[in-house]
C-alpha cells in the first residue's frame, strides 16, 4: 500500500496536506524529525500512516488522557488498530492492552510521559517491534516555552534506550528558540526540521474592546445559533457565571475548570464531545485534549497570558478546515491581572513570562494585521495583509517608516546584535547612560539618530517592527534583538516599511466593533439533515458526533450530492471503512432530500 492509498483508506483524502508526504516519507526511511505545524495542519498524519504502513507499533507520547482517549476513538473509527495505557484503565484493562500489543494487534499505542518513565515500562517496550516514536505537543520540552513541563524532560531516555528507532516530535507551537532546545534535547539533527505554514486562512481574528463583554458575546451568538463553541475565561470564578448568564438566556452552556470534580469535568466535556451542550465556559484546563473538529468559534473572554497559548486555543476552532470565527476582548484589568500571576512564578521564568505577556499585549493593541504578527511571531515571513481580521477590514492610515526602520536596525548591527529594546531606544534617543558609555554605544553612527522621537513612540514602532517580523527577539539571549533576512533588505533599501502613528488605547477600547458576520453552513437546509443523521448513527455508537464525519465532508457532500458510493468514496473525508459504514445511511437521507425538493 503507498502513503496516498493509505490516506485514502482510511482518512477518505486524495491528498496530502503541505509537508505531510515528505515527512512521511522520512520517516519511512527511519529517520528522525522536528515537525512544526499550526493546530488543524495534519501533525497526527504524519505518523499515522508510516504507523498503518508498517509491521510493528508506533508509540505515540501523548501529555493528556482526553487527547489518547479521543486521538484512539477516531482512529477505531477510521479501522485501525490503537490502544492508551494511562491511569484511568484497571489492571485488567492495562494487561489486555499489553497482550494485544504483544500479539501484533496494537497499530498505534499513546502513552503519557509519566507511564513512560513508570517501571516496567521500558521493559515492555523492549518487547515490542517498534517502528516509530513520536512525541506529541513536543514544546512542552523546552524551558522557553509557555508550557514547560518536567516530565518531558525524560523523553531524553528514549534516545538513550532505543538509538535504533526514529523519533518524530511534534508541535504546533514554537518559535526559533523553542525548535532549537527541542533539537538539542532530543538529539536531532538540525536539518531534519519539517516547518509548515503556521497560516490558518479560515480563522477570522478580532480584537474589541473589554467592555459590556457579555452583551458583545450575545450579539455574537445571536448570529451563531446552534454553533459550537468555546469562551475561554482568566478564572474559575468568571467561568461560572458567564456560564450561569448564557443558561439564563436560554443557550446550552456549562463551565469547565481545574476546580470541579473529576468526574463532574468529564461530564461536562463528553457532553460538548457530543453536541449536547453548544458552549463551554472554561479556563485553560479545557482543550488540549480536545480533537473536536466542528468548534466554529472562540471566544478569549479575557486576554490570554501569551500568543502561544492564543494560538493554541484559536486553533480549536475550525480544525476541518471549514470557517470560523475567533474574538478577542482585552481591556489593562486583564494584563495586570496577569502580573500578579506571574508575581508567583519562579523568579528565573518571571522576565520570560513578563516578555510574553507584552508581546501578547502588543497584538491586542496593535494596528497592523494580526495574522501578520501571528505569523512573524513565530519566525513566519508574511507575505502580506490577510483581509481576513479586523484591522484588515477596518485599515488605519500609515505612514512610509522606512528610516526610522533602517535607524532602529542600523543600531541593532552596529552593536552586534546583542542588546535589549530598552537600550536600542536609548542609544536612538542619545541617552549619556553610564552603562552606554561603558559598552562604547555613544561612539556608534547611530547614537541620537531618533532624538526627536519621544521614548514610549519609539516603543511603539519598534513593537511593530518585531510584529511584522521586520526583527527578531531571542528570549535565551536576555531578550535580544536580532537581524533576519528582512531587516537586511530593509536596511539595503530593498523594501519600504509602512508604520502606524500610535493611537491612544482608550480611545480604541471606546470603539465596541459588532460581531463578524454569521457564517452560513448549508443553506438549503440538506446540511442540517446530514447532520442530525451523523448525530443520531454517533449516539447509536456511542462516539462524538464528527468521529463519524466532519462538518467539512457534510458541507460537501450538501454540495455535490452524491448519487452512489463511488461519488461518495469521491467526497473529501470518506474513506473505505466509513463508506461500508455509514455510505448507505447518508446516500438515502440525500436522496430523500433531493426527492422532497422535487
Amino acid at each position: 500500500m503507498t502513503k496516498e492509498e493509505a490516506l485514502k483508506k482510511y482518512f477518505g483524502y486524495d491528498r496530502f496536506y503541505p509537508l505531510q508526504a515528505e515527512i512521511i516519507d522520512h520517516v519511512r526511511a527511519g529517520k528522525s524529525a522536528l515537525v512544526l505545524m499550526p493546530t488543524g495542519g495534519g501533525k497526527s498524519v504524519c505518523f499515522q500512516i508510516p504507523a498503518v504502513m508498517a509491521r510493528g507499533v508506533t508509540v505515540v507520547i501523548s501529555p493528556l488522557i482526553a487527547l489518547m482517549k479521543d486521538q484512539v476513538d477516531g482512529l477505531q473509527a477510521n479501522g485501525i488498530s490503537a490502544a492508551f495505557l494511562n491511569s484511568t484503565q484497571t489492571e485488567e484493562e492495562s494487561r489486555d492492552v499489553y497482550r494485544r500489543c504483544l500479539a501484533g494487534g496494537v497499530k498505534l499505542l499513546y502513552l503519557s510521559p509519566e507511564r513512560l518513565s513508570a517501571p516496567g515500562t521500558p521493559g515492555f517496550l523492549r518487547k515490542l517491534d517498534l517502528t516509530l516514536f513520536a512525541v506529541d505537543e513536543a514544546h512542552c520540552i523546552s524551558s522557553w516555552g509557555h508550557d514547560f513541563r518536567p516530565d518531558y524532560l525524560k523523553l531524553s531516555l528514549l534516545r538513550e534506550q532505543f538509538p535504533s528507532v526514529p523519533l518524530l516530535a511534534l508541535t504546533a507551537t514554537a518559535d526559533r528558540v523553542i525548535r532549537r532546545d527541542i533539537l538539542r534535547q532530543l538529539a536531532i539533527p538540525e536539518p531534519h526540521a519539517f516547518i509548515a505554514s503556521f497560516d490558518r486562512p479560515n480563522l477570522s481574528l478580532a480584537v474589541y474592546s473589554g467592555q459590556k463583554r457579555l452583551e458583545q458575546i450575545l450579539r455574537f451568538l445571536a448570529q451563531r445559533k446552534q454553533q459550537p463553541g468555546i469562551i475561554y475565561c482568566l478564572s474559575r470564578k468568571t467561568t461560572e457565571n458567564v456560564a450561569a448568564r448564557l443558561t439564563a438566556r436560554g443557550f446550552r452552556a456549562a463551565h469547565y475548570h481545574a476546580g470541579m470534580e473529576n468526574d463532574e469535568r468529564s461530564k461536562v466535556q463528553e457532553a460538548f464531545i457530543r453536541d449536547k451542550l453548544q458552549i463551554i465556559c472554561a479556563t485553560i484546563a479545557f482543550g488540549l485534549g480536545i480533537d473536536k473538529s466542528n468548534i466554529r468559534w472562540i471566544v478569549h473572554y479575557s486576554l490570554p497570558k501569551n500568543i502561544e497559548s492564543y494560538y493554541q486555543e484559536i486553533g480549536r476552532a475550525g480544525r476541518d478546515g471549514a470557517p470560523a470565527d475567533t474574538v478577542l476582548f482585552y481591556s489593562y484589568a486583564d494584563v495586570k491581572t496577569h502580573h500578579d500571576m506571574i508575581r508567583d512564578a519562579a523568579p528565573e521564568r518571571q522576565e520570560l513570562l513578563l516578555a510574553k505577556l507584552d508581546r501578547m499585549k502588543r497584538y491586542a493593541e496593535a494596528d497592523i494585521c494580526r495574522r501578520r504578527m501571528l505569523l512573524s511571531y513565530f519566525n513566519e515571513e508574511p507575505r502580506g495583509d490577510c483581509g481576513n481580521c479586523d484591522v484588515c477590514k477596518n485599515p488605519p492610515q500609515k505612514f512610509d517608516g522606512t528610516v526610522i526602520a533602517q535607524k532602529a536596525l542600523s543600531a541593532v548591527y552596529r552593536t552586534g546584535e546583542n542588546i535589549t529594546m530598552s537600550t536600542l531606544i536609548q542609544i536612538l534617543r542619545g541617552s549619556h547612560s553610564a552603562s552606554l558609555r561603558e559598552s562604547g554605544y555613544d561612539r556608534i553612527k547611530t547614537f541620537g539618530a531618533g532624538r526627536d522621537i519621544p521614548y514610549g513612540i519609539w516603543a511603539e514602532y519598534i513593537f511593530q517592527l518585531l510584529n511584522m517580523g521586520c526583527v527578531d527577539i531571542a528570549y535565551d539571549e536576555g531578550s535580544a534583538l536580532k537581524l533576519n533576512d528582512l531587516s537586511r533588505k530593509i536596511l539595503k533599501a530593498e523594501t519600504t516599511v509602512m508604520l502606524t502613528r500610535p493611537a491612544e488605547m482608550e480611545k480604541k477600547l471606546d470603539t465596541i466593533a459588532a460581531p463578524a458576520k454569521a457564517k452560513t453552513l448549508g443553506a438549503d437546509g440538506l446540511f442540517e439533515r446530514l447532520r442530525a443523521l451523523r448525530r443520531e448513527l454517533a449516539d447509536k455508537l456511542n462516539v462524538p458526533a464528527y468521529v463519524v464525519f466532519s462538518d467539512r465532508t457534510l458541507l460537501e457532500m450538501a454540495e455535490a450530492r452524491p448519487r452512489d458510493e463511488a461519488d461518495l468514496l469521491s467526497v473529501s473525508g470518506v474513506g473505505e471503512h466509513k463508506l461500508a459504514r455509514y455510505g448507505k445511511a447518508f446516500l438515502d437521507a440525500i436522496r430523500r432530500h433531493g426527492k422532497e425538493e422535487s
